[in-house]
């Protein structure tokens, strides 16, 4: 075949193959055997190995997935991606109702919508054509998941029209895609997912697009970013144009004229949302006018014209089998339920927290129990109540030991508290999870020293404390299952590269009771050096507005051990950091700026800089970043599409700068 004659053919399969793709995945209604897709696609992809110009970036073959990726690139997003606020009764949603009408007036109609329990997705398009696709991330900035979301076959490759624009939506993890993927997984010996979203999840972040392709996701659509120029004016007209141009939205939505029938038509999916093809957690209710929406404008984390209502946690009964104790980093030992597996809310579970031991008395659980176990938030499983009508005589009272499980040291209660206490220094569990919190992502962000190897190398007493890390040899964890050369190699690479590390990071790992990532910082900031730290009084540290008695009694006793400065001093002679790298604050009654002592409030979207870099700059000037507008604010610097902070900071007389003013500031 000629170049010309395989043209005109591919063009052919393209067409034929995006027909039948879109009645297969899109409206569920196929009008050709999946054999003959398969056998078209088989040829498409000989042609283009053939001739390999004709393979498009709008190809059906991109669906089976590409090359491996090295690594995900950030992506920034042309405006954020934020969370919905919960709602979890009847009265919540009608407390979100009367702000809206309060807001825009009694003219309010909703739009109801099932939320998924997926990944938000957002997707760009350039004249038509998809272009790149990224993770919801942090909202401002996600992972730039291109090539796995193009095995999605949902996911239209070139639109109806050619238009540009970026789209949101929800990837999930159909219920028969999850089992049959378990069930795979189990028959290989492997770790099961414990739910479709993690699955989800999990396989739109495989750097290998081919094992996303293999996991068979879907996709729903439910916004476009920007309407800009398009004359959609609603939201629902919004989901209609997204339809017209070839995405696949969620049909089962409707538009309520009230909150009250937005409450009916949750009420009508408590009972069947489990007859549904792919998990939900709620229903969305968002505001249908758009002007009304950017009228209501957004909070820094959510929007106020949007809320999502949680259905109610599922309950389950199962049988607890026995109480584990575990101990933490802090020396706390928390009580564990281990259960009958059971699923609740779409997850198995087997492990439920008991806290402590007065809830364990205070519900009256005893091991053999047979008892009714429910996610708070649909996230984490917990012991409602005992089912003490079943009890057969059987049952075993727990109680706590007076010892530690691992050491065997006297265990304390402190006062004020209710948790039973190891103290002794040298637990082994305690310093196991201490050195799991050192090389975690918040403290020195170790790659590739996760909870497993960090026990591996604790059970083999390759590591004692966290000195030790800095002292691994290849030698050493050569002899370390799954450790290859490369994985040897890049991890010490890792621990290498931690050493460069600023203090702040170096202080939240080292775990100093009642010091988190912020107070770190902080004390990093003031001290500029563990030099400066060391030796630090308590009345030094209570001067500063952020640490209170406790914390300071307990850092000035951290830094008092002989233990503590033997380890710093032995880090510092492996070639750990033990200065503060970033810019330090200026003090208000030190700083000539003119935001010293002034509260400040950014709202809309800036295109210099992100609002997070914006507000550091202010705040490293003495300045201090809010939230809202109140009577206090002192100035509102407003960017692009500036919503109701802007009104209300107008409406209170309150100075208001644009972005260019605010450059001028920093600049100075």
């Amino acid at each position: 075949m000629d170049f010309q004659t395989a043209e005109k053919r591919v063009l052919e399969l393209h067409q034929l193959l995006n027909k039948y793709g879109y009645e297969y995945y899109v409206l569920d209604n196929p009008s050709v055997p999946d054999a003959e897709y398969d056998r078209l696609l088989q040829e498409l992809t000989d042609l283009e190995s053939q001739f390999p110009l004709l393979r498009t970036a709008d190809s059906p073959t991109h669906r089976v997935g590409g090359a491996v990726l090295d690594m995900f690139n950030k992506v920034e997003h042309s405006s954020p991606m934020l969370s919905l606020g919960n709602a979890f009764n009847e009265q919540d949603l009608r407390d979100f109702d009367r702000r809206v009408r309060q807001a825009v007036g009694e003219d309010v109609s909703y739009v109801c919508e099932l939320k998924i329990d997926g990944l938000a997705v957002s997707l760009k398009y350039d004249q038509g054509l998809f272009s790149h696709g990224a993770t919801r991330g942090d909202g401002s900035i996600g992972e730039d998941i291109t090539s796995n979301l193009r095995t999605i076959r949902s996911i239209p490759l070139r639109l109806q029209e050619s238009v540009s624009l970026e789209v949101r939506g929800e990837a999930f993890m159909p219920k028969r895609s999850f089992e049959a993927l378990n069930k795979s997984k189990l028959e290989k010996g492997e770790e099961p997912f414990a739910n479709p979203r993690n699955a989800a999840a999990g396989s739109l972040r495989q750097l290998d697009p081919k094992i996303a392709a293999s996991r068979n996701l879907d996709i729903f659509l439910y916004a476009i970013a920007d309407p800009g120029d398009t004359g959609v004016t609603s939201h629902s007209e919004g989901l209609d144009y997204l339809e017209k141009l070839g995405f696949k939205t969620n049909p089962e939505r409707r538009k309520a004229a009230n909150i009250d029938e937005a409450i009916e038509f949750i009420n009508s999916w408590v009972e069947r949302r489990p007859n549904l093809p792919y998990e939900i957690d709620g229903i969305v209710i968002k505001v249908d006018s758009l002007e009304q929406q950017r009228q209501l404008g957004t909070t820094v984390k959510s929007p106020r014209w949007a809320i999502a209502f949680k259905f109610p946690a599922e309950e389950v009964v199962t049988t607890l089998k026995a109480i584990e104790l575990n101990v933490g980093r802090t020396g706390v030992i928390t009580p564990t339920a281990i259960l009958e597996p059971v699923q609740v809310a779409g997850t198995t579970v087997q492990r439920a927290s008991l806290h402590n031991e007065d809830l364990i008395r205070e519900k009256d659980i005893k091991i053999g129990d047979q008892v009714v176990i429910k996610k708070a938030g649909d996230i984490i499983p917990e012991v409602v109540n005992v089912l003490a009508d079943r009890r057969t005589g059987d049952e075993v009272e727990f109680f706590m030991p007076t010892q530690c499980p691992e050491c065997e040291s006297d265990l304390v209660r402190i006062e004020g508290e209710v948790a039973l206490r190891c103290i002794n220094p040298k637990c082994p569990a305690q310093i196991r999870e201490g050195l799991i919190h050192f090389v975690s992502r918040g403290a020195m962000n170790i790659d590739g020293l996760g909870e497993k190897v960090v026990s591996q190398l604790f059970a083999n007493k390759l590591i004692v404390d966290v000195a030790d890390l800095y002292k691994l040899t290849k030698e050493q964890l050569f002899g370390l299952e799954r450790m290859g050369e490369k994985s040897v190699s890049n991890l010490l690479n890792a621990i290498e590269v931690s050493k460069q590390n600023s203090l702040e990071k170096l202080l939240f790992g080292l775990g100093i009771r009642l010091v988190g990532a912020k107070a770190a910082k902080t004390l990093a900031q003031q001290f500029g050096s563990m030099e400066g730290l060391i030796d630090v009084t308590f009345e030094e540290l209570i001067a500063i507005n952020e640490i209170g008695d406790k914390m300071a009694d307990s850092i000035v006793t951290y830094f008092e051990s002989d233990e503590v400065r033997e380890l710093i001093a032995e880090l510092k002679a492996v070639g750990v950091n033990m200065d503060y790298k970033g810019p330090r604050p200026v003090a208000v009654e030190e700083s000539n700026s003119f935001f010293a002592g002034k509260t400040v409030v950014l709202t809309g979207k800036l295109e210099q800089m992100s609002r997070p870099e914006a507000k550091e700059k202010i705040e490293l000037l003495g300045g201090n970043v809010a939230g809202s507008v109140s009577k206090k604010t002192n100035l509102v610097v407003a960017g692009a599409d500036a919503g109701s902070k802007l009104t209300k900071a107008e409406s209170l007389g309150i100075e208001v700068w644009d972005e260019a003013r605010l450059l001028e500031e920093l600049n100075k």
